[in-house]
């Protein structure tokens, strides 16, 4: 059977929040800066620098441009996606309900004996574009990772 290992780049934001947290973890060692515990973020995510990591980061989804028609692309139950935005509900406190319409059918069964495919998905998401609901595994249902070309965006 073959690897569903999932790997993702990390977004700028999770970095930062890695570095933040090295940060705040040698406080009894003063003499870390911001951009050092950066710069050791970067490194321990297999990039040469912070400017090499923020390059290549994952973008992340802008709920608040997330607009019906956007064009994104993400993580369905892990498999990668592209799509567009089709239902949109803002429910407050960071959080929408996202209806996505996947350019090709996504199989959502794990097995090579079976398929199932689905052309859509909806799910509330935080701000972060991560869906609250996760799987048995501790993955998020589905990801927004990035809004790209393409939009029909007015």
């Amino acid at each position: 059977m073959p690897s569903h290992h999932v790997t993702h780049t990390p977004t700028v934001a999770q970095m930062k929040a890695e570095a933040s947290a090295l940060r705040a973890a040698a406080a009894e060692q003063p003499g870390i800066s911001h951009s050092q515990a950066l710069e050791r973020v970067a490194r321990t995510h297999g990039f040469a620098n912070w400017n090499t990591a923020r390059a290549c980061a994952a973008r992340e989804v802008e709920l608040a441009d997330l607009r019906i028609g956007v064009r994104v692309r993400g993580r369905y139950l892990l498999q990668p996606f592209t799509g567009r935005v089709h239902g949109l509900e803002r429910l407050g406190a960071g959080a929408s309900r996202v209806t996505v319409v996947f350019d090709e059918a996504v199989d959502v069964v794990r097995f090579e004996s079976f398929s199932s495919f689905r052309t859509r998905a909806t799910a509330v998401v935080r701000d972060d574009g991560a869906s609250i609901a996760r799987l048995s595994n501790g993955e998020r249902q589905l990801v927004l990772e990035a809004q790209f070309a393409g939009s029909n965006r007015r």
